[in-house]
């Protein structure tokens, strides 16, 4: 674990976890009820942290579950041994009496973890915002709850993508290389989710229960760290992406959202967004991206990372020295620029500091603005 890059904004990051308890059936484990564990990323003084030690970044089992179920070559005992394996953040760190921040709810992809994308929070934390990672058990690599107990994998997760499996993957496949306006992509894409993807587009909704879940704790618990005056932010990598965005479609009290590539899983046709939005992609998924760009009454923005991967959206960009895993793109370009696309969107419309994002295409990456095209 390497080239960790650290926060940039005017704050030290302190971080704790809580599980949430819920009243909801646990479809994976019959008699049990879902579980909801979070991690809470929140600015401190950088003075408050004088002589605190950093977060141990991973477990030991939790670098195990991702060689498994995403093959990420990570050297757990190297890094340990070389003190490398901590996170830029601390433990219960004090809180800063009598400020408020606005809040952000993120989740992760499928088959990932909680914290794969701490590199992205913690920097937004460092910029002034609570910024709540939902983790969702039996939905990643593993899930560590506060009590230790560990919850792996659903054991038929990845072959239930797509049902069946092999006329599934082809029709994902063909729409990939297909062309089309971006409605026509869409309509396609939600044939195909139709069709093969029934398991994948439940999930959405279940990882929608289990945000507003955590919603509901911020609320009872946080109250005096964070500010809802201006509504909540949404983000996500993958699946967590398409999560964001069904917030933003169902929930008036999301202001905004971003997806980290991730196709648009989920009942999503027809519906109206009235929230700004940012849809971030590599070329390999942007023909099952394309549902925010119609039906909108909210300017609407794509970004187009060029020689990126998938799974470089997390933090294995700066993990994994693999090209062909990750991408070609220089990691800290990527880290930098999703940073600062994340917090142009919330400085405008949760801090509310500017009237709207001020992106703009670079080499590698290409930004296109959509006007709403509903009144």
């Amino acid at each position: 674990m390497v080239n960790k890059p650290s926060p940039s904004g005017e704050y030290a990051v302190g971080t704790f976890t809580h599980t949430i308890r819920t009243d909801r059936d646990e479809v994976h484990a019959p008699g049990m009820k879902r579980t909801v564990p979070v991690r809470v990323y929140y600015p401190v003084l950088k003075a408050s942290v004088e002589g605190m030690s950093k977060i141990k970044y991973m477990s030991r089992d939790m670098a195990n579950a991702l060689k498994k179920f995403i093959h990420a070559p990570i050297k757990y005992d190297k890094s340990d041994a070389a003190g490398d394996n901590f996170s830029d953040c601390y433990e219960n760190a004090p809180k800063i009496e009598g400020m408020k921040f606005p809040p952000i709810m993120f989740n992760h992809g499928l088959a990932s973890y909680r914290e794969a994308n701490s590199f992205l929070c913690l920097d937004l934390a460092s910029h002034g915002y609570v910024v709540i990672s939902v983790g969702h058990p039996y939905d990643a690599s593993l899930t560590e709850l506060d009590d230790g107990t560990k919850i792996e994998l659903y054991k038929d997760t990845m072959k239930k993508q797509y049902e069946p499996f092999l006329p599934g993957a082809v029709s994902v496949l063909k729409l990939t290389n297909s062309k089309g306006t971006d409605k026509e992509l869409a309509d396609r894409m939600d044939v195909i989710q139709n069709k093969y993807c029934k398991y994948i587009m439940s999930r959405v909704g279940e990882w929608v229960k289990d945000t507003l879940c955590a919603v509901d704790y911020a609320k009872e618990n946080l109250s005096d760290i964070i500010d809802f005056s201006n509504g909540i932010g949404a983000a996500g990598h993958s699946l967590g992406g398409a999560t964001a965005f069904m917030l933003c479609l169902d929930n008036e009290e999301f202001a905004c959202g971003a997806n980290l590539d991730g196709a648009l899983f989920g009942n999503n046709k027809g519906k109206i967004l009235r929230k700004p939005f940012i849809q971030i992609s590599c070329k390999t998924n942007i023909k099952a991206e394309t549902r925010p760009h119609i039906g909108h009454t909210k300017t609407v923005y794509h970004v187009l990372f060029e020689k990126m991967q998938h799974i470089a959206f997390s933090d294995m960009k700066h993990m994994i020295p693999i090209k062909a895993i990750v991408g070609k793109l220089d990691p800290d370009f990527m880290h930098e620029n999703v940073c600062r696309i994340h917090l142009e969107l919330f400085d405008s419309y949760l801090k509310k500091t500017k009237d709207h994002p001020e992106l703009k295409s670079l080499d590698m990456m290409k930004v296109t603005e959509y006007q709403p095209d509903i009144s």
